[in-house]
């Protein structure tokens, strides 16, 4: 078992790419070594693009599968035309005006990050995160780092470096506490290869802010087919489920209080993942969660993933979820609900 070391940075204080620690933190990675970070979206669990071995450390750590493609997170458009073979106009529109920020753009590949990277794919996955850690993180290690989510696979994705600990302590070299994050899902993910460009998967930018930049946006078919080869990361796996049964209910309060009421004489412990709006709504509930305000959908986002993770010391059996409408960042949430749940929704 590897010892996993703790790193406090202060996202705010001057000269990161210089602090001690994210050095340290630096030279881990450039020996080969994964580490734990924070970006704007989730903590990432990175290691050295172009090395096999690191990326290999990566996988298993996270006990994620291997076909399923890692995206490569940069601080500068240099190292993105030093791994693609091409900035298409459209891509560079897209860069302009959303990075740094919380979407990933698919692109060819020029053959120099790992092919574990790419899953054997002729694209690869591009980021430029705007959490200062992890942007002064990729300037001091002068590499491009590949980075899923910091979680064990299948695990709601991490937000706290705590979350990161529970699941990864002992499996990697090291952590960087810089706090929790902020979007609180993903980054979008984009095909810049395929016209019009295409969502692979749904997150920190919505649909509608890349139409007013780019016109026609396209959703792929693989968001609902599990029997496509992934081109992005969270395409085809399970992912975000708590140890209960999870089950959406579209239908609204009154319809989980009914579920509620049913199970009254079972042995079950219930459990409800609801929004500020409704907390008071159901009395007969063994544990409510709350994950932000139905009226502004950018907190139910932010704490998503933390209330999914909360559900797990409660010991509940079953939670039964509000869902929310598909717009703006409410496409990202219920993308993430519904892997939760598996699937499972309450007609």
């Amino acid at each position: 078992m590897t010892e996993t070391k703790l790193w406090r940075v202060d996202p705010g204080a001057e000269g990161l790419a210089d602090d001690p620690q994210i050095r340290e933190a630096a030279a881990c990675l450039a020996r080969g070594e994964i580490i734990a970070f924070p970006t704007e979206t989730v903590y990432g669990l990175g290691g050295n693009a172009k090395f096999r071995d690191s990326v290999r450390k990566i996988y298993e750590a996270k006990g994620r599968p291997s076909d399923n493609p890692l995206i490569v997170h940069v601080a500068t458009t240099e190292q993105v035309r030093e791994i693609c073979t091409d900035i298409n106009p459209m891509a560079k529109k897209l860069m302009d005006a959303f990075w740094p920020g919380p979407m990933t753009l698919v692109l060819p590949s020029r053959g120099e990050v790992s092919d574990t990277v790419t899953a054997g794919l002729s694209t690869v996955a591009v980021r430029m995160p705007a959490h200062p850690v992890a942007r002064a993180l990729i300037l001091a290690s002068g590499l491009p780092i590949a980075a899923p989510s910091a979680n064990s696979s299948g695990h709601p994705s991490p937000t706290k470096a705590e979350h990161v600990y529970h699941d990864l302590n002992g499996k990697i070299a090291g952590i960087i506490d810089g706090g929790e994050t902020g979007v609180g899902v993903e980054s979008t993910v984009v095909d810049c290869t395929l016209t019009p460009i295409t969502i692979l998967r749904p997150g920190g930018i919505s649909k509608e802010q890349l139409e007013q930049v780019a016109g026609t946006v396209a959703d792929d078919p693989g968001l609902t087919r599990p029997d496509q080869i992934p081109k992005a990361p969270g395409m085809k796996y399970k992912h975000y489920a708590p140890d209960a049964t999870m089950l959406l209910v579209p239908a609204g309060k009154e319809k989980i209080q009914e579920l509620i009421t049913d199970e009254k004489n079972s042995e079950r412990r219930v459990g409800v993942l609801t929004t500020e709006e409704n907390r008071e709504a159901f009395p007969e509930a063994d544990v409510v969660l709350c994950c932000g305000r139905r009226s502004d959908l950018k907190t139910v986002a932010h704490r998503l993933f933390a209330v999914l993770r909360d559900f797990n010391s409660k010991k509940v059996n079953v939670i039964y979820s509000e869902t929310f409408p598909e717009t703006g960042i409410g496409k990202a949430i219920m993308n993430r609900l519904s892997k939760a749940a598996g699937g499972r929704i309450v007609e």
